[in-house]
This record gives structure tokens, C-alpha cells and sequence, in this order.
């Protein structure tokens, strides 16, 4: 028979960095459109599993320099490759001891629901009654809350003693029944000192509209962030002044194009491509993450610990009104009697 101790023991040794398990009837209180009872009926438990960001891969949008490791090694990477590798793995154990096991790396983009909790008009219907309509999403911050990796923060981040919200959160539902963990006490970590909604460079997490919610017997309190706005905040847009053609997303960008600009904390005049399908993490989490982050760090609550501060100055900004600051370049990699650099002597000599 499989263990509790078992199962942390190999997913730790698969990649994940936190694991904790929940019993079923702790969603007892999920609406049916996210109650993993509906996927597998004969539930027993779930196994939350937590990935790190590494600090390191928020440093180079901290200092204004490199942001592209954020959206691929810090997020997309984590949740399109790394984890669900773990989470099949994982799955692959259990089932081979005869419990059935469903690995989830990462939410459908099949979801019934969008990112505020509605159906979707006229996109899919239940099979039966008594049934949810295809496809079921879980939340899976919710589900790190009642497998006890976490509190969920008032910015509706989930926040573990180890990492604070730098964690990427898979699970796998299953048949077998595991010895649950303890849940973490809400106000554990998060003391609201709004760090997250002063930095926010959207304002997309109000300090005065919250969103109330029993979960797992809990009352839990989290802000009721504007997810729209935050879309293309994070992406890195601001809305254009009215009667100005906004230049920042592509045409392609659909119902964005000639809205937007770059805001103050992005240093593109153009959207940059996506990363692992996951869009332009630009704004780096800034309230949500990086501030947060700072905040528990100097409270001393996180396990996982830094020789140095992770911010030491003031942080950026873009002003898009004024010229651009001149990079003086040289190509490293060209020597002097190379054609590229013959070419430009040249060139700088006729001018």
C-alpha cells in the first residue's frame, strides 16, 4: 500500500519542490463547475504539488534588462513542461499500485468557465443531469489551500511558508486514500499590509472590494481583482489616451489592437511574442508577486532564504514622453577586420 510518506517522497524526488495532500471532503463546499468529484467520482484524495519560481528568474525584469526568463523558465516552462512531466510520473506510481490517478500540469484551455467564473455562452453543455458541463476546472490555488501548502493571500495568491507566491501549483486527483495534512490558518502569512495593491502597476487589486468564500469550512476574504485589466496590464499595455491610436499590440491582438500603449513598467514599444502560449509577462508580477515577496522576506516567514535583499533601489520606470536613451553598442563577437566592421568604418568615415 502506498503511503502518504510515499508519494512525497517520489514527487519530491521528480521535481517538486512542496507536496500536500488533501482529503476529498474538503471540497465539499466547491460549485460544480469546479468540484473534482466531477471528474472522478470515486475520489478519495488530492495531491497539491508546489514548483518554485526561482528568484532568479524575476531579476532580470527587477533591474529592467532581461524579461523573457520570467515567461519561459519562471512560468511557461514550469507549466507547460517541468510540471507536468512530474504530475504523469507521479500518476504513473499510483496507478501501477491499481488506484486510478488524474495528472493535472496545468488548466485546460477547454475550461467551461472563464477567468471570472462564468459559463461560457453556447460552448458546451453537461452529458446528464446532476452533471457539469465540459470541462471541469479546478482552482488550483484553492486546491494548494486545502492540501495545506498554503494561505491564499489577499491579492487571491497563494502563499506557502517556503516561497510565498512564487510557486506554480499542480495536483493529481485520485482513488487512493492518503493521509490528508494539516490546513494552513488563514492570516499565517498574509497580514494584509497591501504591499500588493500599492505596487500593482494596473491598480488591479483594489484595497476596498473583496470577494468572500467559504472553502473547506474556512471563511476566506481575497480581493476581487479586475482579471480583464490585469490581462493586458500584465502584458504590459495601458489604455491609450482617448482619441489616440494605441500602437502596442499587433493587429492580430484582435479587439486590443489600437487600445493599448506600453505602460511605464515596460521598456517594448511592441508586443513581444508569446512564450509557451502563456502571453507576455511583463509587468513581471509586480504587486502581486515581487512586492509581495519583499514584504514576507523582511518579516523573516519564508524558508527559503537569500544572503542579500532582492530589491536595493528605486524601482524603474519608462517615460514614454521623453527621447530614448542611447545604447552605446559594440558587437563583442566581430573582430576588427571582420566585413561587418569594415563595412561600418567605412560607413562612420563617409558620414
Amino acid at each position: 500500500m502506498i503511503t502518504a510518506q510515499d508519494i512525497k517522497a517520489a514527487a519530491k524526488s521528480m521535481g517538486a519542490d512542496i507536496v500536500g495532500i488533501g482529503s476529498i471532503d474538503r471540497w465539499s463546499t466547491a460549485p460544480i463547475q469546479m468540484d473534482p468529484k466531477q471528474i472522478m467520482p470515486n475520489a478519495k484524495s488530492i495531491i497539491a504539488l508546489g514548483f518554485r519560481v526561482l528568484r532568479g528568474s524575476l531579476r532580470g525584469i527587477e533591474e529592467g534588462t532581461y524579461f523573457s526568463n520570467y515567461s519561459a523558465m519562471g512560468y511557461g516552462g514550469i507549466t507547460y513542461l517541468y510540471m507536468p512531466m512530474t504530475v504523469i510520473n507521479l500518476s504513473k506510481m499510483i496507478e501501477d499500485a491499481g488506484y486510478e490517478a488524474v495528472p493535472m500540469g496545468h488548466q485546460s484551455d477547454w475550461r467551461a468557465i472563464d477567468n471570472l467564473g462564468y459559463l461560457y455562452e453556447d460552448y458546451s453543455r453537461p452529458v446528464a443531469p446532476g452533471k457539469a458541463a465540459p470541462d471541469v476546472m479546478i482552482s488550483l490555488r484553492i486546491a494548494g489551500f486545502l492540501c495545506g501548502l498554503g494561505e491564499i493571500g489577499y491579492s487571491k495568491m497563494l502563499l506557502t511558508p517556503e516561497f510565498g507566491p512564487r510557486v506554480r501549483v499542480g495536483i493529481i486527483i485520485t482513488e487512493l486514500e492518503l493521509e490528508p495534512d494539516p490546513i494552513i490558518e488563514p492570516g499565517t502569512l498574509c497580514n494584509r499590509c497591501m504591499a500588493c495593491v500599492r505596487e500593482c502597476p494596473g491598480g488591479c487589486i483594489p484595497a476596498d472590494r473583496t470577494i468572500k468564500a467559504n472553502v473547506g469550512g474556512y471563511e476566506l476574504e481575497w480581493a476581487d481583482v479586475d482579471m480583464e485589466k490585469c490581462d493586458w496590464v500584465f502584458q504590459g499595455g495601458v489604455e491609450a489616451p482617448e482619441g489616440e491610436f494605441g500602437t502596442y499590440f499587433p493587429e492580430s491582438a484582435g479587439e486590443r489592437y489600437g487600445k493599448y500603449n506600453p505602460s511605464e513598467i515596460n521598456p517594448f514599444a511592441h508586443a513581444p511574442k508569446h512564450l509557451y502560449n502563456t502571453g507576455k509577462a511583463i509587468c513581471g508580477a509586480k504587486g502581486c508577486t515581487r512586492a509581495c515577496m519583499i514584504s514576507l522576506e523582511k518579516r523573516g516567514l519564508l524558508g527559503n532564504k537569500f544572503e542579500h535583499p532582492f530589491r536595493t533601489g528605486k524601482p524603474w520606470k519608462v517615460d514614454w514622453q521623453s527621447e530614448a536613451i542611447e545604447v552605446d553598442y559594440q558587437s563583442a563577437y566581430e573582430g576588427m577586420d571582420s566585413p561587418n566592421n569594415k563595412k561600418k568604418r567605412e560607413e562612420s568615415t563617409t558620414d
